[in-house]
């Protein structure tokens, strides 16, 4: 038996959409942001790979909940290697844990594909920002500090 782990894709890649933290800012709950089009690991993590090595390094693990995954493969290609993908229903579902060999991890909140546009960039926004700026960010939902004005 024989497996192919090169993409097989007739389109081009599209690019990821992702939102970062400063690297000068203190590091919070979050790195940032990923807005995936689609549920399917396979086609949406070569992207989000490719996005992060300049600034993570090679990306060599990813760890999800399967809560929102219908499929979560073991391996994914990536440009030049294998990503290992596992699964800890432990984990927050609405977090993607990223692992490097030279800067170690990266973790994202991990916003639904079907979440509207102005509403995913809200969310993309505040997981970036300085984290003075930032609110927590739970399940894809903002909860404001208590004391602080509703925008």
């Amino acid at each position: 038996m024989t497996t192919t782990l090169a993409p097989t894709l007739s389109a081009p890649l599209l690019s990821a959409r992702l939102s970062l933290a400063p690297k000068t800012v203190p590091a919070g709950p979050m790195d940032g942001a990923w807005w995936p089009r689609s549920r399917d690991l396979s086609a949406e993590l070569p992207a989000l790979v490719d996005a992060l090595e300049e600034r993570y390094g090679r990306i060599t693990r990813v760890a999800v909940n399967p809560t929102h995954w219908p499929v979560i493969p073991h391996k994914v290609p990536a440009t030049g290697h294998i990503v290992h993908v596992g699964w800890f229903t432990e984990q927050d579902p609405d977090k993607m844990i990223l692992l490097s060999y030279t800067v170690g991890r990266c973790d994202l909140l991990v916003i639904p594909p079907e979440t509207e546009p102005a509403e995913a960039a809200r969310l993309m926004d505040t997981a970036a920002a300085p984290m003075p700026l930032r609110h927590p960010v739970v399940g894809a939902r903002m909860i404001p500090i208590p004391g602080t004005p509703r925008r």
